[in-house]
């Protein structure tokens, strides 16, 4: 092995092991993360010079640019791959890129695809990374990522990461750093002290490295930098002018752009390449690493950038046919504000249209610092694509203020027809941002606009926004006149993204009243959509089908759906219903008991305030029943957001959930006091599923309700005292912890038992107190003890998650750490920690860390 794969024998092995998977027609994904310079790029290009037999390797780098072109290291690939592919590449049409990569890939010969640097990549690529990512199981495929480590917790990459999770189908290859052994080995014969070394590299192979070939009588550089500066100087003043002109261009360098440049090619570049600071292949011309690209950058005074960056973008418009995010990459380092104005709109559109929402809404940003230049029909229009980006990818918020003065410019235009779609958008940004007033208002405008403007579908698209603002607020039967001649309209005219919005409406209050015409509503508002490839409506009909299903504890019908929307929204990083899905994922981890998974779903940061309320309640409700502490926090700070949102479906799961965790307390007239207001909103707006949760919770307080005899809900079943069959629902839905709930009505001893060993086997421990209660009351003398702190597999009644905390609580380390380590939450670890503390029955960590011993040690 040559010396710049030292001690990286068994990570080279990892690869190559997953590439004859890939030959066997076993895919899998590999994740090859660290630090820069820890040696990544070298792994892949030792694979990719020595493949196993019969497997080829295909190579695409995301750059370091200020915004990343869309699908970029995919579009790397076009000259290597079939025609078709090649063509979809060029395109940038993301649906025909996604299913040619799959063909491509599905072929023979087997095939490596490495993706380099995605911690730069773009929405589009992450995109397509997801869509094989789901299928490489059965591909004659491994995925190759590479990746540096130090992810925000918000980084779009950080998100993919999380969804393909630890399966069978996932390796993970971290290469270490170099030992004292291998450092010695690389610096022998230079003269310089190893240990030295050692200490200002702290083992990084590539710092070693440069240190190491930059060394001199003066002895080891300080830094990086100065280490490539002085390489660079020893070089020709020809050729460091070379080496400093490809270092603005934060990718490889063709042939074509090569030679406007650099007179002579690569013929010039001899002595760089011979000094170790770039590669020189038959396609083009690339640096050695990305850290002595950026080495050389920040080395250059900013006059000389921008004079680099100015040739290379007047070479980029001579050549023709180049992307538009790369001229306005270099435009902007440039200065050139008027190759900004032209190329920037087409770089955000270029965007957009591959699903590279981020990097439309960062382009769109670039175009409104100079919206003055722009006619005032153009600056409303980019306006407006600016806050309709910002919103697809999650920020409302950031919509508001460009939206707003797109429609002042339409007022002034005097455009009907505009100004009332621009008031449909603002209608539902104001929402997404939890401004419900502003919402109805801007609703209620568009609609007056549009009514004479002589455009039924666009009318028809009003009248259905306000049927949706109407359904939010549960006011269902205005919900269903307006969505109704919504439907009615859009069927005559033919407009589907219409037609699609309005059943996802009336399909919606049709499952608020318990109707199963709404379930075959929203399928049709699904397909319809998906028809005519509207993503955003197909996204949306996919929420409000599993909300309602999970709502009416219809799991199985729900799991189902929701895979299915969770591909449809993530295809075209629509986030904000990709959040709102992952909200209905915890709600379903909720219902079956899998209370690990649903806090799992939860563990990042949510801006989004409805997304939040629900995360929140949640996340209370698990403590709550298990009895984690600081769940009624949780909950008050839920309650406060929902009386913000001004919403029944977020204040009325908030207060069911208050109402639980008094009944768990033994407080009844504290769950009477919060659920019987609450019961009766829901009675009066006809809310149905909430009405029977309530109705259920009231009677085990005392307060019995009247309920309906036909309706048929689990918890309508139930809150009629007929517990046995209500059981028998729940066991039926798969949500084991109300089955335990329905038993513990029971008289019967035998029922109170079998509640209390789900209970015990689900680890909720209030409600199994209560139980053991009931059964000691009873005069029941052989009464499990269940988990307790004599119970050696699971000592002091820890979970298995909660172990794992308090070991990091005895090595000293603060919640932010342990969240690192865990790749959870600070939230999810504030709720650990409190756990332990209340389970351990200390107060302080620095007591649960003296008990840490014994209790580590009996776990295990």
């Amino acid at each position: 092995m040559g010396r710049a794969l030292l001690e990286r024998d068994r990570e080279l092995d990892a690869l190559r092991s997953a590439a004859r998977d890939a030959a066997r027609g076993r895919g899998r994904v590999v994740l090859l993360l660290g630090e820069a310079g820890i040696g990544k790029s070298t792994l892949v290009h030792a694979l990719r010079a020595d493949p196993p037999a019969g497997v080829r390797v295909l190579l695409g780098s995301c750059d370091a640019m200020s915004t990343p072109r869309p699908l970029g290291p995919l579009r790397d690939l076009a000259a290597e791959v079939g025609p078709r592919l090649g063509q979809a590449l060029r395109s940038g049409d993301r649906e025909e890129v996604f299913e040619a990569l799959r063909d491509e890939l599905s072929g023979a010969p087997a095939t490596v695809l490495v993706v380099e640097d995605a911690q730069w990549a773009d929405e589009a690529t992450l995109d397509a990374l997801r869509f094989l990512a789901r299928r490489i199981e059965h591909l004659p495929a491994a995925l190759v990522i590479t990746y540096r480590d130090e992810l925000e917790r918000d980084h779009p990459l950080s998100r993919l990461l999380g969804d393909l999770g630890h399966g069978d189908q996932v390796d993970r290859i971290a290469p270490r750093r170099l030992s004292p052994a291998a450092i010695g080995e690389l610096t022998a014969g230079s003269g310089l002290d190893v240990d030295r070394v050692a200490a200002l590299t702290e083992g990084n192979p590539y710092f070693v490295s440069e240190l190491v070939a930059s060394a001199d009588e003066a002895g080891v550089p300080p830094t990086v930098v100065d280490a490539v500066t002085g390489r660079l100087r020893r070089l020709d003043p020809a050729s460091q002018e070379h080496v400093e002109q490809l270092a603005v261009v934060p990718s490889a360098v063709d042939l074509d752009l090569l030679g406007r440049l650099v007179p002579g090619g690569t013929g010039a570049l001899r002595a760089a390449e011979e000094g170790g600071l770039l590669v020189v292949q038959p396609d083009g011309v690339r640096f050695r690493h990305e850290l002595t690209r950026r080495a050389v950058v920040d080395g250059l005074p900013a006059s000389r950038r921008i004079e680099l960056e100015r040739r290379v973008l007047a070479a980029l418009l001579e050549t023709g046919g180049v992307d538009s995010a790369r001229l306005v990459h270099h435009a902007l380092a440039a200065g050139e504000v008027d190759v900004v104005v032209e190329w920037a709109p087409r770089a955000a559109r270029d965007a957009a249209a591959s699903g590279a929402h981020r990097q439309a809404a960062a382009h769109f940003r670039v175009v409104r610092d100079h919206a003055g230049r722009y006619s005032p029909a153009e600056r409303a229009d980019l306006l407006e694509e600016y806050a309709i980006e910002a919103y697809t990818v999650g920020f409302a918020g950031e919509a508001l203020a460009p939206q707003s003065e797109a429609i002042a410019l339409r007022r002034d235009l005097g455009d009907a027809h505009r100004l009332g779609a621009s008031l449909r958008w603002m209608s539902r940004f104001q929402w997404f941002a939890g401004n419900r007033a502003e919402a109805e208002a801007a609703a209620a405008e568009a609609s007056a606009v549009l009514v004479d403007a002589g455009d039924p579908s666009l009318y028809a698209m009003a009248l259905s926004n306000e049927a949706q603002l109407a359904l939010l607020a549960h006011d269902t039967p205005r919900a269903l006149e307006l969505s109704g001649r919504a439907i009615d309209i859009a069927r005559e005219t033919g407009a589907a993204g219409v037609l699609s919005h309005a059943l996802n409406n009336h399909g919606t209050a049709l499952m608020f009243l318990a109707d199963d015409d709404g379930m075959g509503e929203l399928v049709e508002a699904i397909e319809v959509a998906l028809a005519v490839d509207d993503i955003e409506n197909a996204a949306r009909a996919s929420v409000n089908l599993v909300w309602g299903l999970l709502d009416q504890y219809r799991l199985d019908l729900a799991e189902h759906h929701l895979a299915r929307a969770l591909e449809i929204s993530e295809r075209a990083e629509f986030i904000g219903f990709v959040t709102y899905q992952q909200m209905e994922q915890a709600r379903l981890d909720l219902a079956r008991a899998r209370w690990d998974d649903a806090l799992h779903t939860l563990d990042r940061e949510i801006a989004a305030p409805h997304a939040r309320c629900v995360a929140l309640t949640v996340a209370g409700t698990v403590a709550v029943r298990r009895g984690d502490g600081g769940g009624d926090d949780l909950l008050d700070e839920a309650r406060r957001l929902a009386d913000e949102l001004g919403e029944l479906q977020r204040r009325g799961p908030v207060d069911a959930a208050r109402a639980e965790a008094a009944l768990l307390r033994g407080d009844l007239a504290a769950a009477r006091a919060v659920a019987r207001p609450m019961f009766d909103e829901a009675d009066r707006l006809d809310a149905r599923s909430l009405r029977a949760e309530l109705a259920s919770l009231l009677r085990r307080a005392g307060d019995e309700v009247p309920v309906a005899a036909d309706d048929e809900h689990p918890f309508a079943v139930q809150a009629r005292g007929e517990w046995r069959r209500a059981a028998d629902l729940w066991h039926e839905a798969g949500a084991p912890y109300q089955e335990a709930a329905a038993l513990a009505e029971s008289p019967d001893e035998s029922d109170l038992m079998a509640a209390l060993a789900i209970l015990d086997r689900i680890e909720a421990a209030p409600l199994a107190r209560a139980v053991r209660a009931t059964l000691r009351e009873r005069g029941v003398r052989a009464i499990p003890r269940g988990p307790s702190t004599l119970t050696r597999a699971n000592p002091a009644g820890l979970t298995a998650r909660q172990v794992e905390v308090l070991r990091l609580v005895a090595e000293g380390r603060t919640n932010a750490e342990i969240a690192d380590r865990l790749v959870l939450s600070v939230r999810t670890v504030d709720t650990h920690v409190a756990a332990v503390l209340a389970k351990l029955g200390v107060s302080t960590r620095g007591e649960a860390a003296r008990m840490a011993p014994d209790i580590l040690e009996q776990a295990g």
